[in-house]
């Protein structure tokens, strides 16, 4: 996809709250990505929602206004000592899917499902390693793999 159609594109960023700390390092990835591809900072909009379990009904609500050309989310579910990651981490996975395959609007997966905070760290480090950087880059990637498709 040419650097001007880049400029008009719409993005959407989903964060979770829950784990902020590192959220906030992905949501600097996917920005960095999507600015170094030209898209323009007025074109992306961030909202934010209490956990990752949450970030599902807010992709839907997005992808269904039709208002974004692609969707990124971003999160951190941290393995503790209580079966909740299971609760979380996989029905936020599938909800993810499921509002893609619905809407057919791309949405980057930066939600990280990880055992511990260095685990957590080592994904969100300020390079392109950033699990938020590389979502980014799907979002982008599959716009203009669907856009040659239509």
């Amino acid at each position: 996809m040419n650097q001007r159609k880049l400029q008009s594109l719409k993005v959407g960023i989903i964060c979770s709250r829950f784990n902020e700390f590192v959220v906030n390092a992905l949501l600097d990835g996917a920005r960095r990505n999507l600015a170094k591809h030209g898209v323009k900072e007025k074109n992306i909009e961030v909202f934010w929602v209490p956990g990752a379990y949450e970030i599902p009904v807010m992709a839907r609500l997005m992808a269904v206004s039709q208002k974004y050309d692609a969707l990124v989310a971003l999160g951190a579910v941290i393995r503790g000592e209580t079966a909740h990651f299971d609760y979380v981490a996989g029905p936020c996975a599938d909800g993810i899917m499921q509002v893609q395959l619905e809407t057919l609007v791309p949405i980057g997966f930066g939600v990280l499902t990880v055992e511990n905070v260095e685990q957590a760290a080592e994904r969100s480090r300020a390079d392109d390693t950033n699990k938020g950087y590389e979502a980014a880059d799907v979002a982008i990637e599959m716009v203009s793999t669907m856009r040659r498709w239509r």
